[in-house]
Order: structure tokens, then C-alpha cells, then sequence
């Protein structure tokens, strides 16, 4: 039985029709209750109940012709709201885009989604190199520079507890590697007062790391700066970017205080 289940709090209801709307992917516009059903998990029943009630809502449209469901304005409207509230954003974005110019590399903002990391704003500052991401788009939480920057942030015990969900959700032959990785940061973030992953996450890009977590416990993010390895050496990552974006990240606290 899952933590979730023998929570009394918890409304599995809820819960459901939220993993329908993380269902869709990057570029996907329309899914069908069958493919609700499939990559849910959730029993067809289920998914035409939760299909139609948030249809009702304004999260789903109903496109008649195909039979299929995209997102509402409903959906847009909840992540500006929390866009709006994020003022860090806005202090954020003439230093990201400084950064990035600066050194040739792209600049993440990011935010935890579950097993993932969220991109709140990015800087794209090389010519010829442009990281696949936008506002919006989740990467992995494990395997990327930003989640592991996050991980980094948290104390020991919601760290383990977040690791103990993440290895019960992965792939057995794979997570002892992820695990191993994940434990690597952590060390070289209190080594260095940053992390990075090389290659980890695409073979293409290496990357550095660091937590950004406010003073009164509200809340954690992260930042990296990511980079193709013809640009970025290991030993520029840990002389160079690493510092800068650490510097970055010092600018952006003091200029909150304790909040985010």
C-alpha cells in the first residue's frame, strides 16, 4: 500500500484527475481516454468520469470531430497565476540573459514538478547552440544539473525522502547508476557550493548547478548553466562557470531577503 493510500488527507479523486492533465507531453495537442488510460494507469471507467468533469471545469476541451481532449484555458490560467506570484522571475531575467551572453551557455531558472524540474525562465546566449528548452517544459529531476542543484538544497531527510519515491519509480537496472550520481552531487555541492553533470542527462551538453533556496524555508529552486562539451571543459565548469553562476545566485538571494 503507497504512502498516498494510508493518508487520510489525501483525495485520491484529486489526485487522479491531475495526472490526467500531466498526461500530455511536450508538442502534444489532443490525447484520447485511451491513451489517458494508458499512460495513467487508471481504469477507462475512471479516465471518462475525470475526462468529463474537467471538461465541465475548463481544463479539457472536448474536440467532437476527433474525439479527442486537449488542455482548456483553465490550465493556462493556473500557471500564469503562478507565474504572476513569482516575482524572483523578473530580478532574474536581465542576470540570466547577462550570464548567458557572457559565457556562451544557456541559463535555467527551474522549480520541482513532482520527479521533475520546471523551466520558470531560461537565456540562450550561444550563437550556435540553443538548449531544447522553453517556459514551461519539465526535464528529469535525477539526471539533470537543475535537479540535482535542487537536491542539493534540501536537507538530509526530505533529500532521502525524495530519493526513496524516485528509486521506487525508476527503472531497477538503471537507478543504481542515478542513485550513485545523485550522492556525487551532493558531495561535490558541499565541496565546491555547486554540482554538475557531464553529459549525464545528454551526451552533448555538460552542465553546472546550484540551489537557490530562500532564507525562511519557503521555498527551494535551482539555476544552471548548461553548455555543449566543445565549450565547456571540466576543468571551466569548476575554475570558471561554476563561480559565476554561484555569484549569480548570491545576487538574487540578497536582493530577496528571507522570501523567494
Amino acid at each position: 500500500m503507497s504512502e498516498a493510500e494510508t493518508d487520510r488527507q489525501f483525495v485520491t479523486a484529486l489526485s487522479r484527475g491531475l495526472e490526467l492533465l500531466r498526461a500530455f507531453r511536450r508538442g502534444e495537442r489532443y490525447l484520447g481516454n485511451g491513451e489517458f488510460a494508458s499512460r495513467t494507469g487508471l481504469p477507462k471507467a475512471t479516465v471518462n468520469r475525470l475526462t468529463y468533469t474537467l471538461t465541465r471545469l475548463g481544463y479539457l476541451e472536448y474536440q467532437a470531430e476527433l474525439g479527442k481532449y486537449c488542455l482548456g484555458a483553465g490550465v493556462l490560467a493556473l500557471g500564469y497565476a503562478y507565474l504572476s506570484g513569482l516575482s524572483i522571475r523578473d530580478a532574474a531575467r536581465p542576470l540570466l540573459a547577462q550570464l548567458a551572453a557572457e559565457t556562451e551557455s544557456s541559463v535555467v531558472l527551474g522549480a520541482r514538478e513532482q520527479l521533475h524540474m520546471v523551466c520558470l525562465e531560461i537565456s540562450q546566449g550561444h550563437p550556435l547552440f540553443r538548449l531544447n528548452l522553453d517556459l514551461g517544459v519539465r526535464v528529469p529531476h535525477g539526471l539533470t544539473a537543475l535537479g540535482r542543484a535542487h537536491l542539493c538544497g534540501l536537507d538530509a531527510a526530505p533529500r532521502n525522502a525524495w530519493m526513496q519515491r524516485y528509486g521506487a519509480e525508476s527503472e531497477a537496472a538503471s537507478w543504481p547508476e542515478t542513485e550513485a550520481s545523485i550522492l556525487q552531487a551532493v558531495s561535490d555541492y558541499q565541496q565546491h557550493g555547486f554540482c554538475y553533470s557531464l553529459g549525464r542527462w545528454n551526451p552533448e551538453v555538460y552542465a553546472v548547478g546550484v540551489p537557490l533556496v530562500a532564507a525562511d524555508g519557503s521555498g527551494t529552486l535551482a539555476l544552471s548553466l548548461s553548455g555543449p562539451v566543445f565549450n565547456m571543459t571540466e576543468a571551466r565548469l569548476l575554475g570558471e562557470l561554476g563561480p559565476r553562476l554561484l555569484n549569480l545566485r548570491d545576487r538574487l538571494q540578497s536582493s530577496f531577503g528571507n522570501g523567494l
